[in-house]
Formats: C-alpha cells, sequence, structure tokens
C-alpha cells in the first residue's frame, strides 16, 4: 500500500496546522502512526479513496458518527445542490430553517422552540447559556463528552483529572479563566450518589448530559436525575449529538421516557453536512432573547436543507432498525472471531454505536495491530463501529473475512508474548498528546 503522498500532506500539515488537523478524532497517530491514511480525496456509500488511489471499506467512525446514510447520499446531495444553486446565503433569511424546526417540533411534542448552530459543541454551548440566563445560577453539573468550550473544560480547573473519564485523560484547562473553577461539576452515569453530592453544592444552572453512551440505565438512573433536577430548580439537558437519530427516529431519551427540557443534536442530523439543532421547552427557550447569542453562519441554507432531506430519509429507509440488525451482526462477528483464535475481548455498547476492549496486559498494542491487518485488507477500522446504512451485506461480509486474518495475526503476536514486535508503526497514542 502506497501512502507516499497522504504522509507528505499530513507531515506538512503539522507545520503549520496545530496537531495537523481540526479534530482531534482524525488525527493518524490515534489508529496507526505512519499507516493510516490521512486524507481523502473521495468518499461515497462507506468507501473511501485516498490520496495516493488506495481505496478502502470504512468499518471505523464513518464520519466521527456523521453520516448515517453513508458518505455523498444521493438525495441528501440533491438537496444541498438545488439551495446551493439558488443561493445558499443572502441578507435575508431562509424558509428552511422554519420547515426544520416544525419537524423537529413534530418529533418532540413536549417541546415547543428550536435554535440552531453548525456543531455540537456550539450547540452546546448555546444550551449552558441559556440554561444560566433562564435560571440565573452559574454552576453545572455534567455527566459525559460535551466539547470543547470554556464552561465544560472548566471542569478541570479542579484539583485531579476531572474529565478522565468523560473525555480524555491528562487535558489541561489552559487558556479557560481561573475564575469559573468550581462552575463545572461532574458525575460519573449510574452514580446517583455522584449527583446528589454535586447538586448538593447549590447554584445549579443545568444537569447536562448524555441519556445513554455505551452503559444501560440501571435503577431508573434518568427518572431519578429528571426528579432531582426538577427539585434543584436546573435545567435538564440532554446531549443527544451522538446518540441522536442511531437507535431510534429522533433521541435515544424516548426509548427511555424521560423528558428533557432541552435536547441537542448535530453529526448524524445532517450526514454530514454542517448542522446543529437546540429543541425545548419555551419557558427555558425565550431566555435566548435575553441574553445574546447568534451567528452569521448560523443563517445559511446548506445545513438546514441537509437536515431536512436527512431526516426524511431516515425514517423512509428505517435506518435505526437496519443499523439494530448490522450492528448486530458485527458484534457477533466479534466474538466469533475472538472465540475461534482464544482472544478474550469485552464489548459494549447498543449495535449500532459499539466497541471493544482486549482483555490484555498490552491492549493498545493489540488494537494498533488490529488497525494495521484491517489495513492490508483495505479496510478502516479498529476496536469500535459506528453503523452506517451504508453497511451492506457484502461489505459486513469483506469486514467479517478481513476481521478473522487481523485476529488470527494478533493472536500469534499474542502467543509469541512479544506483540510489539509485530508492529510495522509505533503504538497508537491514547488520549491527548501533542504531536510537534
Amino acid at each position: 500500500m502506497n501512502t507516499v503522498k497522504g504522509q507528505a500532506l499530513y507531515t506538512r500539515a503539522k507545520k503549520i496546522i496545530p496537531g495537523g488537523t481540526q479534530l482531534l478524532s482524525k488525527r493518524s497517530e490515534l489508529y496507526a502512526p505512519g499507516l493510516w491514511p490521512p486524507y481523502a480525496k473521495k468518499a461515497s456509500g462507506c468507501t473511501i479513496e485516498d490520496l495516493d488511489g488506495n481505496n478502502f471499506l470504512d468499518f471505523s467512525t464513518m464520519g466521527i458518527g456523521s453520516c448515517l446514510l453513508g458518505y455523498a447520499d444521493k438525495k441528501v446531495n440533491e438537496a444541498v445542490q438545488k439551495v446551493v444553486a439558488n443561493g445558499s446565503m443572502c441578507s435575508l433569511n431562509f424558509p428552511e430553517e422554519v420547515e426544520l424546526a416544525e419537524e423537529l417540533l413534530k418529533l418532540h411534542p413536549w417541546a415547543d422552540m428550536v435554535r440552531y448552530a453548525r456543531s455540537g459543541g456550539e450547540i452546546l454551548a448555546q444550551a449552558a447559556r441559556i440554561a444560566r440566563a433562564g435560571t440565573g445560577k452559574d454552576r453545572i453539573v455534567f455527566c459525559g463528552y460535551h466539547g470543547w468550550h470554556d464552561w465544560y473544560l472548566a471542569g478541570n480547573l479542579q484539583d485531579g483529572d476531572q474529565l478522565g473519564d468523560h473525555l480524555l485523560t491528562g487535558l489541561q484547562p489552559l487558556g479557560v479563566p481561573s475564575g469559573l473553577k468550581g462552575t463545572a461539576v461532574p458525575f460519573h452515569y449510574n452514580a446517583i450518589e455522584e449527583l446528589d453530592a454535586a447538586l448538593a453544592l447549590g447554584d445549579i444552572a443545568a444537569v447536562i448530559m448524555e441519556p445513554f453512551r455505551y452503559q444501560e440505565p440501571e435503577n431508573d438512573f434518568l427518572q431519578k436525575v429528571r426528579k432531582k433536577a426538577n427539585k434543584a430548580g436546573a435545567v435538564l439537558i440532554f446531549d443527544e449529538v451522538t446518540s441522536g437519530w442511531r437507535y431510534v427516529h429522533g433521541g435515544i431519551h424516548q426509548l427511555y421516557s424521560v423528558i428533557p427540557d432541552i435536547v441537542v443534536y448535530a453529526k448524524a442530523i445532517s450526514n454530514g453536512f454542517p448542522c446543529a439543532a437546540l429543541v425545548g421547552k419555551e419557558e427555558i427557550m425565550q431566555y435566548a432573547q435575553e441574553t445574546f447569542i447568534s451567528s452569521t453562519y448560523w443563517t445559511e441554507r446548506v445545513g438546514s436543507a441537509a437536515a431536512i432531506a436527512t431526516i426524511k430519509e431516515l425514517k423512509e429507509q428505517q435506518v435505526a432498525e437496519y443499523l439494530l440488525k448490522t450492528g448486530t451482526k458485527v458484534q457477533n462477528i466479534w466474538k466469533n472471531a475472538a472465540d475461534s483464535h482464544n482472544l478474550s475481548i469485552n464489548i459494549e455498547g447498543r449495535p449500532a454505536l459499539t466497541h471493544f476492549s482486549f482483555n490484555h496486559d498490552t491492549p493498545q498494542i493489540l488494537s494498533t495491530l488490529l488497525t494495521q491487518e484491517l489495513l492490508d485488507r483495505s479496510v478502516l477500522g479498529n476496536t469500535a463501529y459506528y453503523g452506517s446504512f451504508a453497511h451492506k451485506d457484502e461489505h459486513i461480509t469483506i469486514y467479517e473475512e478481513a476481521l478473522n486474518e487481523a485476529f488470527k495475526s494478533i493472536a500469534k503476536a499474542v502467543e509469541s508474548g512479544e506483540p510489539e514486535k509485530f508492529l510495522r508503526c509505533e503504538q497508537a497514542y491514547k488520549g491527548f498528546t501533542r504531536l510537534t
């Protein structure tokens, strides 16, 4: 596999772009340093062509979870091309933002109003600001990953690595004002006693959490969170940037029959085009007019048009149901391959977004080796699976064959007692690491 062009460009990029890329999750060093293709030339369905002309089946993150329909979906592209041809920005508003808002409110009859942004971090920053404005309080209690903005990274202004279990280990809150210390307090999923301790601090503006990531709620956990947020006079905000659309048409909170005050979406809502939405109750959403929240590019037309087309197709194709089936097949492939080659793995998550870990004393070496072996077989993959409607049976068959061969190689490496010697690259980085 020739990767000269891609690696050369990435070397140039790291000299003029801090970290080499705008998104941590797209750093090659997180997968197989020097081997993972850094750049794409073309993407369609679940196939990616890199700068060197290599073609890969993508069984990794499918655009960091944004492309549930697959890359360059025809109907979504047509909707976008139409509005681009008619002008995607001007001095007036576009009707698509009203149409999208009405569609989102049909899916959430408990809600009354909608606002937009173009990324998950932005929309969560909006949610945090609105909650603080509406309650007149400062402290936010959170669980899960919620972006890069100051309100969230303030969690690491306290002693210890508060974000280590929610985002990444070793994050320094450099550039975050020290005056925000104590304004963001974490709690772990299903740890209701931790939530109680955080709420006891008082001055709680909001409880912001992912209603689901990999763990199922236990002992009516989400229902208890709802009641405790009410008692604290706090706004309950569900972050469905990742969980939205892939488990159920809309948000996974619908499966648990727990109604938040605000729910936020991004990623898969628009199948790779920039769009994010905040859906909420009128009594709290009205405070978006009391505080200043505004951006020129939140009014462009492409994101709304893409989201309208995406939501329609997700429903018509019953994508959530499809992902349950294909994700279950992938989980079974992992289990069978591990059993066949005497490897011990632990699988977590619902089928549509799942991952596994190697039960070994050097799991990071083995996961790097997995990526290396899959690349040799023209598959982009690691220990996580982000399901997509573009993954058809023929693709899953190819993936199964590649994974079995990869596990066979990993088993040999483990048996040797020195699996690191089977790597042709550095061990993949874990967490936040400076590259230059």
